[in-house]
């Protein structure tokens, strides 16, 4: 026998950090039987046509992180410091206002921890008649660093609000398509932008500060701690989280028409106390327009969808789904389903539990990979995939959203619907402590303008509409 895993070991196309190599595999059933050794062979020979494609296509990284994905590791990485060069950052304000104010200086106070740090200072309002009013942010702690930039935890002196500021450099050349996004959005189960501001450095560099709503925990953090404690996250919280990234992701793609783009734990805010679940981290979203092509090389590699593998530039929202169908899956067995090491593990992965795609499906995903011939792995059956305990409404859902045909996996309003989240919309449901749900059923129409009556109808409970 040979696990599947083994044939891609040692080819990486490009190096992503979205994985978290500490995890170990899962063990999935029994090793998958490799009956005939040219079998290996042919999808050795595949994975690396895959690869080598993969790699001519991709041009650039996604550059994509948020502040929730840093949390997580703050601990380890030490990270309570604030960088040298916020230290001679000055605030300007946004060009595009056409504001004439004089550069705010920064005011740097010698902190001691958390209590006290740098005083950042802008303006807000001063639009459509409304007074211009001083605003003022102390940094307290770094929560992430990367390619992006970096969020540190402030609090605004003027309210004592706690936030998360963005710092990202800004292009001059570009527009920032993460802030267009963010003002675009508004939702109950997507991070708010309260305010952005951009500031200079000594060197001429313009970075963009998107200060946003704090939020302290994440899905990431909430399944390690459970994981840590040899425990499964209770369903009633997978149930809430899955339901709350469904409602966002209809919401982003048929009411503002953008595709996140990076959907795993790391980037789902939640609340520890009403559970409440935002989605952050815009960094890789983008409105997709229909014959426009798109990078290949997207989204963290244990939730990135098999048409991205093969190198699709002309993809769907359905690639949010497949990542939701993950998360699920994740919450459900406490821990990644398809943790690939590589970007042509990560295939392997997935074709040892989903079996090799038909000619028709990978078609559907990209039309350029017919030619490629794999040896035929059967599916491996999803009951046996999950433990007993879990429901079948469950399993039903994660099949529906892992499919390799993107045209098959379910929308994010028909998720919404699905008998899995059932025990939500009754009338009794409630916290483990006996608090009330957060909201849930409050859509507004242009939510609903793509649902049909009968999923309305199911959609929302008839004790609301009472």
């Amino acid at each position: 026998m040979r696990r599947l895993k083994s044939i891609a070991s040692g080819r990486s196309s490009v190096s992503d950090p979205g994985g978290d190599s500490s995890i170990k595999r899962m063990k999935v059933g029994q090793e998958v039987d490799l009956k005939v050794a040219g079998e290996s062979q042919s999808l050795a020979r595949c994975a690396s046509g895959v690869e080598r494609n993969l790699a001519s296509t991709c041009m650039g990284t996604n550059g994509s992180s948020s502040y929730a994905s840093a949390v997580a590791t703050t601990a380890k990485s030490g990270y309570d410091e604030l960088p040298k060069e916020m230290h001679e950052m000055k605030i300007i304000d946004d060009k595009a206002d056409k504001r004439d104010d004089k550069d705010i200086e920064a005011t740097v106070v010698n902190g001691h921890g958390t209590e006290t740090g740098q005083i950042i200072a802008t303006m807000v309002g001063g639009q459509n008649g409304q007074p211009k009013q001083a605003i003022s942010y102390m940094a307290e702690r770094v929560v992430g660093t990367g390619s992006f930039g970096v969020v540190f935890q402030a609090k605004c002196l003027e309210t004592g609000e706690a936030v998360a500021i963005k710092k990202v450099l800004q292009d001059k050349r570009y527009k920032n398509r993460e802030l267009q996004i963010m003002c675009l959005l508004n939702h109950p189960n997507v991070v708010q932008l309260r305010h952005f501001f951009y500031s200079t450095t000594e060197k001429d560099e313009v970075y963009l500060n998107l200060v946003l709503e704090y939020v302290s925990e994440t899905v990431y953090r909430v399944s390690r701690h459970y994981v840590r404690m040899n425990q499964h996250v209770p369903f009633i919280y997978v149930q809430l989280y899955t339901y709350q990234i469904c409602r966002a992701l209809n919401y982003m793609h048929n009411v503002v028409g953008v595709c996140h783009r990076d959907i795993k734990p790391q980037n789902l805010l939640v609340n520890p106390h009403t559970h409440q679940l935002k989605i952050c981290d815009f960094g890789s979203a983008k409105a997709l327009v229909p014959g426009e092509p798109n990078i290949a090389y997207i989204c963290s590699r244990y939730y990135r969808a098999p048409e991205l593998i093969f190198g699709a530039t002309e993809y769907t929202t359905a690639i949010d789904m497949w990542s939701v169908g993950c998360v699920l899956a994740e919450l459900l067995l406490g821990q990644p389903l398809f943790p690939g090491e590589s970007g042509v593990d990560q295939l392997v992965e997935i074709i040892k539990i989903l079996g090799t795609p038909t000619r028709e499906e990978i078609k559907c995903m990209n039309p350029n990979y017919t030619e490629f011939k794999f040896p035929q792995i059967k599916a491996h059956p999803w009951h046996k995939i999950f433990h007993k305990r879990i429901p079948s409404e469950a399993v039903d859902l994660v099949s529906r959203l892992l499919q390799y045909s993107p045209n098959l996996r379910c929308t994010a309003l028909e998720a919404c619907a699905h008998p899995f989240f059932d025990a939500l919309r009754e009338p009794n449901a409630c916290l483990p402590n006996g608090q009330p749900l957060p909201p849930l059923f409050n859509f507004t129409p242009k939510e609903l303008a793509a649902a049909s009556p009968e999923l309305r109808q199911h959609l929302i409970p008839e004790h609301m509409n009472k």
